[in-house]
């Protein structure tokens, strides 16, 4: 029968697709779960071929021979079946022996995209017994596998002969040439009935050159999603701990929780020794962390420090994040240790942070509603011995509750939004910048104990006049109630604060204000420009309390255009603006063409009536040479440029009232192209003693990257200290990336205070589907 093209109900072809699927199944099994292949798993448990499944064949000849019992398709043979499809020169079925036997330039493609190549395949029609000659498998992510021939013995063993394992792409223009990397074995045996792959006599090859070799190994298959084993290694190396290798290794105690298990010689320091749990629940999940070592050469560090005073060290850990429901979500991160810097000294993996925030939360988010609680305990991990450093004046936050909502509907007309602040803060003792003495002495925290109940009202409404013209009328209300319980200082800063010896303090804040805002449109052809003259006055009375009490979260405060038309310009509750203001403001946003955008704002401030709460003392001197201690303010202007998604620069300045010195600036750039990119910063702040700073300050730093070739990139940057004429910090590092094969190799530099430098490098390789070789957090070597 020639050119045979039809649909066949014959049992003998749904046999010949049931040995297409036997063939993939033997075939996608081997591919081992632990080098992450990520093999579909339909390749393992095919594709669910459907006993009633029509079957297509197409062959130059159908030949019939009742003699030997077989049936033959001959010549460009093709049969698709249920989303499979095999190409062969020649399918042959013998109904005595039960075989089915594929010849010649043999081609499997499945749904999932996987292709498997060969030139013979013999399979028996049970599955239990087969043979296939010069095997290869491309799968959907592009990983590759070959052997010189398979065989399939009890329907539960394959073994594979003269194997060969990549995910490096074959080259276009070359591709006799070795790939970047692959694993070789003489033997690659698939159990079945264990789910396990053994390699015997494998060898790890980089561009065709022998690294590594092992006489045996064993992994998981890949219809196992997890499987306790080794994970890759990893390695460090610094002058106090010598050289360390860590071996971790995984324990797949269920699908939802899990545990690893890691060990860390060092060659000075002796053993460390890890443990993490993961446990995945319906609604969120948890871990646990554990580590504990002895060290073997404590005076290998610093004489005096956490890491020389303690032999004995160790550290627990636990985080958790919950959704209650689509509102409301619970969580922690909290760790205890046996000293202050164990988990940073040794790198603990998400408990080594310089500053730590311990804390448990609840927070809900709905529609025009937020809330969230928290207890905190804040850790500064140092070297600095018991007694002295930072970490002993830091706080417990307990609690620090927020609260925000704004009205649904419109309370006459206009928006109204309400607050809600709680806060409470324990010390042992006072966390004090300088000495009395000094100019810039301040209480950064109160020892003892304080806290606050804040709530803030505001109501606004705008109306808009013909021409475009904005005014908005605004009403704010604020009340605080304020407890204390802190031991007597002498002083507590260099501005004159003094804490009230009150046990409780209550203060209030009314304030009523009006905006105006005049948008003036002006266009061309091609280009469109805005001017926005801006207006705002603000009456209320003076700030109650002034340097009498706390003043725990408005530290941070800078006079800029982000601040100029704000309210209340305080960065917290602890202090609330009062007297009498206005603010003044010319806004410009602009459109060139079609890709370049400008904009810019430049106003001052000025000071009506009242007592100016920037001239006031404060527990942390904060106003103290912000621009705004005087009645009439600095200048302060920005102006910003964008050109597409290639560049955009922005310029920022505070000017001196009267002389229009330059009291602060900040210039930033950055350009992102196909083969360069690049952004820099410069900083210049005045001298400013009150907060220590005698010198002014001055400091420029960059970052770029320039794309070599197709996968290689050199990556640098640099911190510039101008005041004192030295690097900061920089780096540079290099990278190769391809679809198979990564590498990075990095250095970084940086200096303290004293100019004492600390180098570090770090090598990193990935292997796709293997996983990443490499230094903890990347450093490598430390010194």
């Amino acid at each position: 029968m020639n050119g045979v093209a039809g649909r066949v109900k014959s049992g003998h072809m749904k046999l010949l697709a049931r040995g297409i699927s036997a063939t993939a199944l033997a075939i996608g099994a081997i591919m081992p779960n632990a080098l992450h292949a990520q093999v579909d798993p339909s390749i393992a448990g095919l594709t669910n071929v459907r006993s009633d499944a029509p079957l297509l064949l197409q062959a130059d000849e159908l030949v019939y021979d009742r003699d030997r019992d077989t049936v033959a398709a001959v010549g460009n043979v093709q049969v698709d079946y249920d989303g499979n499809r095999l190409v062969a020169q020649r399918l042959v079925y013998n109904q005595r022996t039960g075989r089915l036997v594929a010849i010649g330039d043999i081609e499997i493609v499945q749904p999932d995209g996987t292709v498997i190549t060969a030139d013979e395949f013999d399979v028996t029609d049970d599955f239990a017994f087969g043979f296939v000659n010069t095997l290869r498998i491309q799968t959907p992510d592009r990983a590759y596998f070959a052997a010189e021939n398979a065989t399939r013995e009890d329907g539960e063993v394959t073994t594979f002969n003269r194997g060969v394992y990549t995910a490096c792409e074959p080259c276009e223009e070359h591709p006799e040439k070795p790939p970047v990397w692959q694993i070789k074995a003489q033997r690659i045996i698939w159990n079945g009935r264990e789910k396990t792959v053994r390699f015997e006599d494998a060898s790890f090859e980089f561009l065709g050159i022998p690294l590594a070799r092992l006489p045996v190994f064993t992994t998981a298959d890949p219809t196992v999603k997890r499987k306790t084993g080794f994970l890759a290694p990893s390695f460090d190396f610094s002058e106090e701990t010598g050289f360390g290798a860590t071996i971790p290794y995984f324990i797949a105690l269920a699908p939802n929780y899990d545990l690893t298990l890691s060990a860390t010689g060092y060659t000075r320091q002796g053993f460390l020794g890890e443990a993490r749990f993961r446990h995945r629940l319906e609604n969120g999940t948890y871990t646990l962390t554990a580590a504990a070592m002895h060290q073997a050469s404590p005076a290998a560090f610093d004489p005096n420090t956490q890491d020389s005073n303690n032999t004995d060290r160790g550290m627990i850990g636990t985080t958790g994040k919950f959704t209650i429901n689509p509102r409301w979500s619970f969580g922690w991160d909290v760790m205890v240790q046996s000293d202050k810097n164990f988990a940073r000294t040794y790198s603990i993996d998400g408990f080594n942070q310089p500053v730590r925030r311990n804390e448990v939360y609840l927070t809900g988010l709905n529609d025009r509603n937020f809330f969230d609680a928290r207890v905190m305990k804040i850790d500064v991990q140092e070297t600095d011995p018991d007694g002295a450093g930072r970490d002993a004046s830091q706080p417990w936050v307990l609690p620090s509750v927020d609260y925000n909502t704004v009205a649904e509907r419109p309370v006459a007309g206009g928006e109204l939004a309400f607050n809600v602040n709680i806060r409470g803060i324990s010390r042992n003792e006072a966390d004090v910048r300088a000495t009395i003495v000094e100019s810039n002495f301040a209480t950064r925290g109160l020892d003892g104990q304080n806290g606050r109940i804040t709530t803030d009202t505001e109501w606004r409404r705008t109306f808009v006049a013909s021409g475009g013209l904005a005014v908005t009328p605004i009403v704010a209300a604020q009340t605080d109630a304020i407890f204390i319980d802190t031991a007597t200082q002498p002083a507590y800063s260099a501005s004159g604060a003094m804490v009230t010896s009150d046990s409780s303090y209550y203060r209030a804040m009314v304030t009523a204000g009006l905006e105006v805002r005049w948008p003036i449109l002006f266009s061309t052809a091609s280009s469109t420009h805005v001017l926005e003259p801006i207006a705002q006055v603000f009456a209320r009375p003076d700030e109650m309390g002034t340097g009498m009490l706390p003043n725990e979260d408005a530290q941070s405060f800078v006079f800029d255009t982000t601040t100029l038309l704000e309210r209340d310009k305080f960065s917290g509750y602890d202090r609330v603006e009062g007297g009498h203001r206005a603010n003044l403001g010319l806004r410009y946003t602009g459109a060139v063409g079609g890709d370049v955008t400008l904009h810019g704002l430049f106003g001052q401030s000025y000071h009506l009536g009242g007592t100016n709460p920037f001239a006031e003392p404060d527990l942390l001197n904060v106003g103290a040479e912000s621009g705004l201690e005087s009645d009439i303010s600095d200048y302060v202007g920005m102006f910003g440029v964008s050109l597409g998604n290639q560049f955009n620069a922005a310029a920022r300045a505070r000017f001196d009232d009267r002389s229009f010195t330059i009291r602060r600036a900040e210039l930033e750039a950055q350009f992102k192209g196909d083969v360069f990119s690049a952004s820099g910063e410069y900083a210049y702040i005045q001298a400013q003693p009150t907060y220590g700073f005698l010198t002014d300050r001055q400091e420029v730093s960059g970052r770029g990257s320039v794309k070599l070739h197709e996968y290689w990139q050199v990556h640098g940057y640099a911190t510039y200290d101008m005041t004192s004429s030295r690097i900061a910090e920089n780096g540079i590092s290099l990278a190769y990336d391809d679809e198979c094969f990564g590498a990075a190799f990095t250095f970084r530099q940086s200096r303290d205070d004293s100019d004492v430098r600390t180098n570090s490098f770090g090598v990193r390789i990935s292997l796709r589907t293997l996983g990443d070789l490499g230094a903890h957090d990347g450093v490598f070597f430390k010194k």
